[in-house]
């Protein structure tokens, strides 16, 4: 199946490759996308027995960051190399300064031979949902061992890869162990065919959250409330827009902090807020917030989400109102004690909505109408606000622990 996957991959190549040039000629950012991927480890140091780790976007890259720090704390001696699939996730890996960084390159032995001659890896560690076949077919060959952490499979994949089992068997066969972050996800992997021996649950690492460091979020008042509105997703900026206008006539000193999930779309996202003809200011323009006496901060920048959660009054998470996107992590204001509001799309955090929900840490909105009418609620009610924070951060302790298992399993 190797020959026949190489063959139609180069068939599929071949098919885009005036679409390809013809987009690299017109776009800027493309091109350099393109380059990075061509590079791929290329620019690194020549590295041997290296443990590599593969996250896609900016949520896997931070729980890599999380992996990796654990890893060093336990005495990890091999040099570390991280790749990432997309340009957000490699900003951000290269912001965080997280060791030997690069991006993964196309699916394809031409260009996928010289990362592994490059980092020579040990161990390839997959996190949650990456599974490229070229990639893995690869360290089979080579006898590389390949650990998937954090496993994550939505419904959508049992469905997508239930019709060709034979397919996913064969592209994960060089995977020695699943460690799955749920029951969930580790019966949906066994429904697909993968054998019991090899799929294990250790739980979420996303429950061990590091301490964040400190950002001058920390300079607003203390009279300040702060809604902080993260990873929001089209078509959720209008109703957050709506409900902010209105509250900042209830609440004078409310601070809205609106905080899009792709960056690309900040532009999109002022024109909209500027249509409510209120005044606004972007992250990226201010050297701090201790002078600042605005009332709507948008983030156009990256790595600073999790700074903002830690001065929020609440916190709504995006992502969860339209099934296609499948939610966004909850956890990281949960674990900073935090009231969480999420919608009841969260195919992709499922677990993690489960346990808030339960545990009357976090509330699942039917619709984003609610909005305005849950967040006064929790503005006039401090008491409820605190037993609600108490018990998502109490909710993220209980289930840690994920971090040290998976370290383990790795060894």
């Amino acid at each position: 199946m190797d020959f026949l996957y190489y063959i139609l991959t180069s068939g599929l190549l071949l098919l885009a490759s005036p679409y390809i040039i013809l987009r690299a000629l017109v776009s800027s950012s493309f091109r350099n996308q393109i380059k990075e991927r061509m590079v791929g480890a290329g620019s690194l140091p020549e590295l041997k027995g290296a443990l590599w780790i593969h996250a896609s976007s900016v949520g896997e890259v931070r729980l890599a960051k999380t992996l990796i720090a654990g890893l060093i704390k336990d005495g990890e001696s091999r040099p570390i190399a991280l790749s990432t699939f997309t340009p957000t996730g490699y900003a951000l890996a290269r912001e965080e300064n997280l060791p030997n960084v690069f991006r993964l390159p196309l699916d394809f032995p031409i260009w996928m031979n010289p990362v592994f001659e490059r980092i020579q890896p040990a161990k390839l560690i997959l996190i949650e949902a990456e599974l490229w076949p070229c990639l893995l077919r690869q360290c089979k060959s080579r006898s590389i061992p390949v650990v998937q952490v954090n496993g994550r499979v939505s419904e959508k994949s049992v469905q997508r890869y239930g019709k060709l089992p034979a397919f996913f068997l064969w592209m994960t066969e060089p995977i020695q162990q699943f460690s799955m972050r749920s029951q969930t996800d580790a019966d949906r992997l066994l429904q697909i065919g993968v054998t019991k021996e090899k799929v294990r649950v250790t739980g979420n690492i996303k429950f061990d959250v590091p301490s964040i460091e400190k950002e001058n979020t920390s300079e607003w008042g203390d009279d300040s409330t702060i809604l902080v509105f993260g990873s929001t997703r089209p078509g959720e900026e209008g109703p957050i827009m709506e409900a902010l206008v209105e509250l900042q006539k209830e609440f004078p000193n409310l601070i809205g902090v609106i905080a899009p999930r792709h960056m690309q779309r900040c532009r999109e996202v002022e024109d909209l807020i500027r249509e409510f003809k209120v005044d606004y200011t972007l992250l990226s323009e201010l050297d701090g917030l201790a002078n600042w006496t605005g009332s709507i901060l948008l983030v156009d920048s990256l790595g600073k989400l999790n700074a903002f959660y830690e001065s929020a009054t609440v916190a709504y998470v995006g992502g969860g109102f339209n099934p296609r996107f499948g939610g966004q992590n909850i956890l990281e204001p949960a674990a900073l004690g935090k009231p969480v509001l999420f919608g009841k799309f969260m195919n992709n955090f499922e677990e993690e909505a489960k346990l808030l929900t339960q545990s009357g840490g976090g509330l699942q909105l039917q619709n984003i109408e609610e909005l305005y009418d849950v967040l006064k609620r929790l503005l006039i009610n401090p008491d409820e606000r605190q037993k609600l924070g108490h018990a998502a951060q109490e909710t993220v302790k209980a289930n840690s622990g994920a971090l040290l298992r998976n370290i383990e399993l790795i060894r």
